[in-house]
């Protein structure tokens, strides 16, 4: 097939296991059932997709026609499921994290709550898309089921704070997993050009669920419920596992032995990428709060992580299956694609984030009104996400919306730095509006870019390394933007006429009581100076977001 896609059997004339059909042309058989060069399926694969085809030429006007099955749409059904359960999750405790943070005394050790399930989630995809071209997609996927299921049932009776990240850090595998997974199973059973289709819609459903998140958190937060934010992932999961159990057969395991296959990882590679990134991560949280930015405890660990990314980089050409392949940065397209997919996953939780700490600690909304004030970012997210996705396939064009897409963020986030404790409903309804159409227009066009000019052998991995690099920036959305939150905070907090409340409010404490409770304690003022603070130092993060957002998309 000159698509890219795999199957394990065929039940007919153009028609695979999941009953998918494909209609094609008497030249396209030809081609399909003749033995062509990785060259010769490289263009195949990508010939509707900007790089492959000149600027001012017509999109083919009689692509391969596909049609599913009913078994192609039950396991596409609970890709989507799997998909909710990580996208919930990454943002339901937006909201309520103050709340579990206090619950369970964490202190400025908040931030890795959010951090290790986005740390450990990034980590692990390169080597789960490894493991699936060794094992196959079916087993892979059931194993990343039971472990964000298992993650979710220790976060849910986490008694303490080191309880609670460490069972986040068994969740973030899961969910991990979960992400690659899906991308992989899509474009094993999707051809090139309905990928950007299918991806809109299970981008749609992250968007949706990801803005959701906040809302619910809230509420269960509010109500006294917490851990019911992880209880909740528990029986979507068991869905999944029958579902994928009995239906999914796709992506066919070598038929080798298991000693052969445990060679083929590249155990020193993974090592040394999730040393690194836990390196970097723990100097980024706390520098300019708990440690000063040219501290030991600070400078050491990060140019130590540093360093061992850059061995890592290093490292991957010497493997004969390298976790992260160098090949797949070879080309200016793909290159470009994962420098944009980084950029844009960075904003994607940023604004969520920032959005719920702005509505509770300067708005001075409840955690579930915060979640109402979210609206704006659930209802068009979306259908920005679904409209690129559609815009992609019908024109085989990328490039036109990854440019109107950071366009949109850097008004929005330009914009977003103004909102303050007088702004208008109005004001922030329309900024979320912008940033959140600048965010989902691209969402499913991104990985088509990264692929359009790879073979289809590098199908797993270049998902896995673009799935990995688009993790990696989701850990950056929160640890830059609470680094700059924190620093700015510091700084200001001199302002603060009390001696009590700045006691309380130092030492990277300030994101943890960023609720309206808390600040609406304070009085005359000090509540308004503690007020001003907040204000300004969410001002300064959405400042910082306007600059990374004027990156050319190239």
């Amino acid at each position: 097939m000159a698509t890219g896609t795999s199957y394990t059997a065929n039940n007919g004339p153009g028609k695979d296991s999941l009953g998918v059909s494909l209609s094609t042309s008497p030249t396209e058989e030809h081609a399909t059932n003749s033995e062509s060069t990785d060259e010769e399926k490289k263009l195949n694969a990508n010939q509707t997709i900007e790089q492959a085809v000149p600027e001012d030429a017509e999109p083919p006007s009689d692509p391969e026609k596909v049609s599913y099955g009913w078994r192609f749409w039950i396991i596409y059904a609970s890709l989507v499921a799997a998909t909710l359960l990580s996208a919930l999750d990454g943002s339901i405790v937006a909201t309520a994290l103050p709340t579990i943070a206090r619950n369970l005394e964490t202190g400025p050790d908040f931030i890795w709550v959010v951090n290790i399930y986005f740390l450990t989630g990034a980590v692990f995809q390169p080597l789960f898309a490894q493991l699936s071209d060794l094992w196959g997609r079916r087993w892979v996927f059931i194993a990343v089921v039971v472990i964000f299921v298992l993650g979710s049932g220790l976060c849910g009776g986490a008694h303490n704070g080191n309880m609670l990240i460490a069972a986040r850090a068994v969740q973030g595998v899961g969910a991990g997993g979960l992400n690659i997974m899906v991308d992989i199973i899509i474009c094993d059973l999707v051809p090139m050009r309905d990928r950007s289709k299918f991806l809109g819609m299970i981008f749609a459903i992250i968007g949706i669920f990801t803005a959701l998140g906040p809302l619910i958190g809230g509420a269960l937060a509010q109500a006294g419920f917490w851990p019911w934010v992880f209880y909740i992932n528990l029986p979507i999961g068991g869905v999944c596992l029958l579902v994928m159990f009995f239906f999914l057969h796709t992506g066919t395991p070598e038929k080798t032995s298991f000693t052969v296959k445990m060679t083929r990882l590249d155990y020193i590679g993974i090592t040394l990428l999730t040393i690194s990134c836990i390196l970097i991560m723990y100097a980024t949280t706390y520098a300019g709060t708990r440690y000063a930015w040219s501290s030991a405890p600070v400078l050491g660990p990060l140019i130590s992580g540093l360093l061992l990314l850059l061995l890592f980089a290093l490292y991957e050409t010497v493997p004969a299956s390298p976790v992260v392949p160098p090949r797949l940065f070879a080309n200016r397209t793909s290159a470009a694609a994962f420098a944009i997919t980084f950029l844009h996953s960075i904003l994607c939780l940023w604004t969520v984030y920032i959005f719920a700490l702005y509505f509770q600690a300067v708005q001075l909304a409840s955690a579930t009104r915060a979640g109402v004030y979210l609206l704006p970012t659930v209802l068009t997210f979306p259908i920005a996400a679904a409209l690129g996705g559609g815009l992609m396939a019908k024109t085989g064009r990328y490039k036109p919306l990854h440019l109107a897409s950071f366009a949109l963020l850097t008004l929005g986030c330009g914009l977003a730095s103004l909102l303050g404790p007088t702004s208008s409903p109005a004001a922030w309804v329309f900024f979320q509006i912008f940033v959140s159409v600048g965010i989902g227009l691209p969402m499913a066009c991104l990985l088509p870019a990264v692929q359009a000019e790879l073979g289809e052998a590098d199908v797993a991995l270049s998902t896995g390394t673009w799935a990995f690099i688009r993790s990696v920036g989701t850990i950056w959305a929160v640890t830059i933007p609470a680094a700059v939150f924190g620093n700015r905070f510091e700084g200001l907090l001199g302002g603060v006429g009390d001696e009590a409340a700045r006691a309380v409010l130092s030492g990277g404490e300030a994101y943890a009581h960023g609720t309206a409770e808390f600040v609406g304690g304070f009085k005359g003022v000090v509540g308004e100076q503690v007020l001003a603070v907040y204000s300004a130092s969410i001002q300064r993060v959405w400042q910082v977001g306007e600059k990374g957002t004027k990156e050319p998309a190239p």
